[in-house]
């Protein structure tokens, strides 16, 4: 489904471990290498905890942003070779923007992977997928149980608005990954299992 030319926009929620940035990315250049999209777009929050946020790091965008797109450049490491990651970041066919660039945006034939998105606001979600033009597929991927916003994540709202049949008829899909998706490790899994008791 991820890759399906009807598919539009796919939300997965589930825990750490379970996947989800990987398969996007997986998905993601799949679809650049079938040359069914130009470019993929890394986005991701600046919030790592309430009392972080982008502007207290130095430098310019890019160096800004260095440290949030680590994610994704590891899953580039575990599915392409240096030489290939090189050139799709020389020829900027891959590349990280911060959530509060996205405003105004117009997507057409891309592929934009947005990760942490349990700590995006509703607001911040809209304005992501409403970027989405002919040819474009957006990837929403978050865990619910470990937002750094907490009630003011609206992943878990948004999600749900589109969790019917009519949304997938407008290629539109959600998938809820539990801790016996966890491929990370055995012990993450344990850990999770553990932690469900907190919520």
């Amino acid at each position: 489904i991820a890759t399906d030319v009807n598919t539009k926009l796919v939300f997965t929620n589930g825990p750490a471990g379970s996947a989800k940035t990987y398969t996007s990315a997986y998905c993601g250049l799949k679809l650049l290498s079938d040359r069914l999209a130009s470019e993929i777009i890394y986005v991701r929050s600046a919030v790592e905890s309430s009392d972080h946020k982008l502007g207290f790091l130095p430098g310019a965008q890019d160096d800004k942003m260095a440290p949030y797109l680590e994610p994704f450049k590891d899953k580039l490491e575990e599915l392409l070779s240096p030489v290939d990651i090189r050139f799709l970041q020389e020829e900027e066919r891959i590349y990280g923007i911060p959530v509060g660039f996205c405003r105004g945006a117009n997507w057409e034939n891309k592929i934009i992977i947005v990760d942490e998105a349990q700590n995006l606001t509703e607001k911040e979600l809209i304005t992501i997928i409403t970027r989405a033009a002919e040819g474009s597929k957006i990837y929403l991927c978050g865990d619910a149980m470990q937002s750094d916003i907490g009630n003011k994540s609206g992943f878990t709202s948004i999600m749900d608005i589109f969790a019917d049949d009519a949304s997938k008829n407008k290629g539109i899909h959600s998938f809820q990954f539990t801790e016996d998706d966890i491929v990370r490790s055995e012990l993450v899994k344990f850990i999770i299992q553990r932690l469900k008791s907190l919520t």
